[in-house]
């Protein structure tokens, strides 16, 4: 043992050099080694020179040649080959660290996806493994051009990083999901039920939302949303038989909101599972965001009622219609001023106000 413990150094070293020191203190040549471990004289110079390995082969012939164990000679060439690593990643790294301006790194650090850190690089590092990926190309080609379905481009016109940023954080926390295997019938009579949880606040709603959706397949995550990423809403499939709708408060009222996840749930009934919605809340012109938006209006206010809408002419009347179907009033309102009904200032105080750490508290770490 004593000999074991006598040649392993605290600092990265190869065993090239490790063995020259052992055959000086033994009195060994290069040429005696050679012929006591049926190796080349070329091998063992490159091995003591770092030019070649030493294999798991040569460190048995090490062994009974020079008694120090096998094992030894394994976790020397394993953490010198480790330590080469370290250092080209670090210089590969050091390369990316302009890449770093593109991503919201400072948000990523306040809520706890990654540590802060003195080193530019161990940042760059951090950041890669957040997303989930080795390298900066590698960056670009998952996040930028998912799939090649990525649909809503004009949320990531001006900061792809950021809009990139947040969608790694719902698919973070909706790992911590547990989810049923998606149920397309079901999840369609569970929206129908939702659909009561709009008069509920907040604080409560949002458990049971989550809850509610997590059984029939659909994974509910709501994310603050990050300066410079104008998305507020998320369709798309983590697998096969689990869906994710993620959402912000970017409008921070309610009937945004539940007109936002009705949208998103559009695109989990109606379109294919290769595709990623992102949306922004701007207008679309494409199909199936129109198709999305009327699965949306008419879960909410159901079709056969949307005659009555035009003869709401008072707060009253708004509460009574919202009452009389199970829907918040702001929800009314929302549509009355979308269909030109009231004018976008009137009746405003009907809707809920939503705000972190007031009414809801934001997932993720």
């Amino acid at each position: 043992m004593g000999a074991e413990l006598r040649y392993i150094p605290d600092y990265a070293v190869s065993p090239g050099a490790t063995l020259r020191e052992i055959l000086d203190d033994k009195g060994i040549s290069q040429t005696d080694l050679a012929v006591r471990t049926g190796l080349a004289e070329k091998t063992i110079s490159q091995i003591i020179n770092g030019i070649a390995p030493l294999t798991y082969e040569t460190a048995e012939k090490f062994e009974l040649a020079l008694g120090v164990p096998a094992r030894f000679w394994n976790t020397r060439e394993l953490h010198y080959r480790e330590a080469l690593s370290r250092t080209e990643e670090d210089r590969r790294l050091a390369d990316d660290v302009e890449w770093l301006s593109d991503v919201p790194v400072s948000s990523l650090i306040e809520r706890g996806f990654i540590e802060e850190s003195d080193s530019a690089s161990e940042k760059v590092k951090s950041v890669l493994s957040f997303f989930g990926v080795s390298s900066v190309d590698a960056w670009r080609n998952a996040w930028l051009n998912p799939c090649g379905q990525y649909r809503g481009k004009e949320a990531q016109r001006r900061k792809p990083g950021h809009v990139a940023a947040w969608l790694r954080m719902g698919e973070l926390v909706a790992e911590q999901v547990k989810c049923e295997p998606f149920d397309a019938k079901r999840f369609r009579e569970t929206l129908d039920d939702i659909r009561a949880l709009t008069t509920s606040p907040a604080r409560q709603w949002k458990a049971e939302l989550q809850r509610r959706c997590a059984a029939v397949g659909v994974a509910v995550v709501v994310i603050k949303e990050i300066p410079g990423a104008s998305v507020n809403g998320v369709a798309k499939w983590l697998k096969k038989d689990t869906a994710l709708i993620q959402l912000s408060l970017k409008y921070k009222t309610d009937d945004q909101f539940w007109f936002t996840f009705y949208h998103e749930a559009g695109h989990i009934c109606l379109h294919g599972k290769r595709q990623i919605f992102v949306d922004d809340g701007l207008s679309n012109e494409d199909a199936d965001e129109k198709e999305a938006n009327q699965f949306a209006r008419d879960i909410l206010i159901p079709q056969r009622l949307v005659g009555r809408l035009p003869f709401l002419k008072s707060k009253a009347a708004i509460k009574m219609f919202a009452e009389s179907i199970g829907v918040s009033p702001g929800i009314v309102v929302g549509r009355l001023q979308h269909d030109g009904v009231l004018k976008p200032q009137f009746c405003n105080d009907l809707k809920v106000r939503l705000a972190w750490q007031s009414n809801l508290n934001e997932q993720g770490k």
